[in-house]
């Protein structure tokens, strides 16, 4: 369709016939996210409050519908790119932010912690000079006073604020970790998020939310029996990107029930049900 066909149509969506402006609404969500420009520039000529409503809901939905195409080709592509997976939720709130942005912000901290790297440093020596350039150097740490704000779920204001979730904080750590030759991965402990450095029978873990805290199997024993269940593999274990983005997006949709948003939690798990093979509707690995 051309610029002005496109115009036209737009301009039949205030037309008082029903089955006209359904007809335009479906030519619309065929058309795709191509066509948002075009919306946005019809909602800032306009001065009908009603009509800007509607065009709100179409943009939101050809965005909502470009996500989860977006999600399931990152999970059919293997879900290598964890940082994409971050980003990818985070469109879900800011579509427009842009992955660019995060990557150079990611870069910035890798240089900072590459530079007080060194040669041959006992694995513990390289956890204590990582978290000596986030925590202590550029002071990222725990958003307790507002734990459950959807924002802690959201990568670029939590490299921003500089406060995050367990999962978000440790989604930055463990990016850092990898690029710097560190064998750090995520492990899906119950309520709490935390990294393990694995590599030739040496195996620690690290509680990135209490500023890097290096943790033994022994201190992941304890916490499980504090919760009263059975220690499984999973606890102890590396998990998969694709198990980190599955977290995310329920931390995400616990953080708009808390909000007393259902709408937004009522999406949120119907981006998690398209990455999962099996629906987890009552499994709650929040954190």
């Amino acid at each position: 369709m051309t610029k002005g066909e496109i115009k036209a149509l737009i301009s039949l969506l205030d037309d008082s016939d029903f089955e006209v402006v359904s007809h335009v609404e479906k030519q619309i969500a065929y058309l795709g996210e191509g066509i948002i420009p075009f919306l946005e520039e019809e909602w800032e000529e306009t001065l009908n409050s009603s009509l800007q409503k509607k065009i709100e809901d179409l943009i939101h939905n050809l965005q909502f519908d470009a996500l989860q195409k977006r999600l399931l080709e990152w999970k059919d592509a293997g879900a290598e790119n964890l940082l994409e997976g971050m980003f990818l939720v985070n469109s879900y709130l800011y579509p427009d932010v842009d992955f660019a942005g995060i990557a150079k912000t990611m870069d910035q901290l890798y240089f900072d912690a590459w530079t007080q790297m060194k040669d041959e440093m006992h694995p513990y020596d390289q956890v204590k000079s990582l978290n000596n350039v986030l925590f202590r150097e550029k002071r990222f740490s725990a958003n307790t006073k507002n734990f459950h704000s959807p924002a802690n779920s959201m990568l670029h204001l939590v490299l921003e604020s500089k406060r995050g979730n367990p999962l978000t904080l440790c989604v930055i750590y463990m990016t850092l970790a990898q690029r710097l030759n560190m064998p750090v991965y995520g492990v899906n402990l119950p309520n709490l998020f935390i990294l393990t450095y694995k590599m030739n029978g040496l195996q620690f873990y690290i509680n990135v939310y209490n500023k890097g805290l290096i943790l033994s199997k022994a201190d992941i024993d304890n916490y499980i029996l504090q919760l009263n269940l059975n220690p499984v593999d999973i606890f102890y274990e590396p998990c998969s990107n694709l198990d980190i983005i599955k977290r995310a997006l329920r931390n995400l949709a616990f953080s708009f029930e808390k909000m007393d948003d259902p709408e937004k939690a009522t999406e949120v798990t119907k981006l998690l049900e398209i990455i999962s093979d099996e629906e987890q509707p009552n499994q709650r690995e929040t954190l």
